[in-house]
């Protein structure tokens, strides 16, 4: 599997590059067309691990070398190596001389030998080599330290409990769609097919381990989504009605525009900013048989695309941070820099003052993010309700005061709930 071990290294190197890591990946594997699925699993597992827990890999090499390993491809596969060696359950023998076939690839004479005496060095010292790694929190909890900052200010009671969710593997949530059958009777489906799963809410069902679509019953006949728990509020939120004009801005992947369309049949008008990834919106909505109208534009600049027909609902799932998704884009927390929040909030506030001007009297917008960091939730609302006049913030059930936490349920996102006087 060193093949899997490469392809890891350099999807992770790239992303210290400030690349995404799933195009990173995606590029990788188009370079390798002859490698098979399960090296293709293998290698995203891989990196997906050693950016999970990079902070802690990091401070590991550093004890072990005597100089720091500049040449960015070796460094990433001692990283992905010492990832498995500390997390993984292949045998160290087999990971350590997988990890050395690797670096041969690298076409360097000491690359080999570097890796092998690295890798060596950990499992002989490794008892001792833990006990000397700092007690700090970018160790600790493999976060940057400005984002541990960040938490334990905005959340003094939960930010250990949100750093370590962000750790974890994400659970992969079903929304059953209720116009082709009720939940009971999905889950008898489940039942029938020997799926384990809970049931959250009025139709959510997370499962108690992932599986890819085509073994879920029903996936392609539109029977169910993919959609976070957390991500499933917003429907409900938006309280659209029968015959309503909609609006969802920023709609890529399309969960929430095909929920909103389960909910009620509405003229809706997915908007987003990237024309191929509206292909993919425009693909989900046909796999449940529902139409919209897809629009190419910026949420932003409205003159550019609307037509002057004010809309009763507007969902406004702006561009964000993404702090509370991170432990399904591992990558995010190490591309993220502390001055990020502050070009996000600018963005966020374009977008809600642009789109507020579409919606018609007495109509609600709701402002949705996947981020936990106060600058691009309330405290936006805050600025925007200072400015606007005719808005008002209506009280919400649940989340109470809008945040959703990341939990073993869910992923962390922010609602709040406008209507215009």
């Amino acid at each position: 599997m060193h093949i899997a071990q490469q392809l890891a290294a350099h999807a992770v190197g790239q992303v210290f590059a400030g690349r995404n890591l799933t195009s990173a990946l995606e590029a990788a594997f188009q370079a390798h067309p002859d490698i098979t699925s399960q090296q293709r699993a293998v290698a995203q597992d891989l990196s997906y691990g050693t950016l999970r827990f990079h902070g802690r890999l990091d401070a590991l090499l550093a004890l072990l070398v005597e100089r720091p390993v500049t040449d960015t491809g070796v460094r990433c596969l001692l990283l992905v190596a010492l990832y498995q060696l500390n997390y993984d359950r292949a045998s160290a023998h087999t990971i350590v001389n997988q990890a050395v076939e690797a670096a041969k690839h690298f076409r360097k004479p000491w690359a080999a030998g570097l890796v092998n005496a690295v890798l060596r060095n950990f499992l002989r010292n490794r008892d001792t080599i833990d006990q000397r790694l700092a007690d700090s929190d970018v160790v600790r909890y493999s976060y940057p330290q400005w984002w541990v900052n960040k938490l334990k200010k905005q959340y003094p009671d939960q930010w250990q409990a949100v750093l370590e969710t962000g750790n974890q593997h994400p659970p992969m949530t079903l929304r059953v769609n209720l116009n082709r059958q009720s939940v009971t009777e999905y889950a008898a489906m489940l039942d029938e097919n020997g799926i384990a799963y809970q049931l959250h809410g009025k139709q959510a069902v997370i499962l108690d381990k992932p599986l890819p679509v085509d073994q879920l019953p029903g996936f392609f006949e539109g029977a169910v989504s993919v959609q976070d728990y957390g991500a499933q509020f917003a429907a409900g939120l938006l309280d659209v009605a029968d015959g309503m004009r909609v609006l969802d801005a920023c709609c890529a992947p399309g969960g929430k525009t095909g929920h909103i369309l389960e909910s009620a049949a509405a003229e809706l008008v997915a908007l987003d900013a990237d024309e191929m990834r509206l292909r993919r919106v425009s693909q989900n909505l046909d796999r449940l048989g529902l139409q919209a109208s897809l629009l190419a534009g910026d949420a932003a600049e409205p003159d550019r695309w609307w037509d002057g027909r004010p809309f009763d609902r507007i969902l406004a799932d702006v561009p964000c941070t993404a702090s509370g998704v991170v432990r399904r884009h591992v990558d995010i927390k190490w591309l993220r820099r502390e001055s990020d929040i502050a070009l996000f909030a600018a963005q966020q506030a374009a977008i809600l003052h642009a789109l507020w001007r579409l919606l018609a009297k007495g109509g609600k917008l709701l402002y949705a993010t996947c981020s936990i960091f106060h600058e691009e939730n309330q405290q936006q609302i805050d600025r925007f309700l200072e400015q606007q006049a005719d808005a008002k913030q209506l009280p919400l059930i649940y989340p109470q005061h809008g945040q959703l936490i990341p939990c073993a349920q869910h992923d962390g996102f922010f609602y709040a709930l406008l209507q215009k006087d």
